[in-house]
């Protein structure tokens, strides 16, 4: 039976956890999000998420970014591979609807799976 949970294990929790992906990543871009990749030694993927003040003022519309990441990530976790994965807004998308938000991140999920397949054998 397939999990769907989103623990602790799944996240990106310390600094450090982020600095080491920050360093010498392999980026997939959409329009609306930047996704830093890197592989780690686990069996599951973690993702962390940055989304500065600068580009989404209102706390209300992050946290609603938030949600829409975690919940895309939470559904699509079985199809990626075991990496470390750090997600960035590009821009103001404050104003972006959730079903929009939805489609560009499925397509990321799909891009990093084909893109670190890829990676692997080549």
């Amino acid at each position: 039976m397939v999990s769907y949970k989103f623990g602790r294990e799944l996240r990106l929790l310390t600094p450090s956890q982020f600095d080491n992906v920050f360093q010498n990543p392999f980026r997939v871009a959409s329009p609306l999000f930047t996704i830093l990749v890197k592989p780690n030694q686990l069996t599951q993927p973690r993702i962390g998420l940055t989304i500065a003040k600068k580009r989404v003022k209102l706390a209300v519309q992050r946290n609603r970014i938030k949600r829409c990441v975690r919940n895309s990530f939470r559904l699509h976790q079985h199809q990626l591979p075991a990496v470390d994965l750090v997600l960035m807004v590009k821009g103001d998308i404050s104003n972006t609807p959730n079903d929009e938000l939805l489609k560009q991140l499925e397509r990321l999920w799909q891009k990093i799976a084909r893109q670190y397949t890829a990676l692997l054998s080549g």
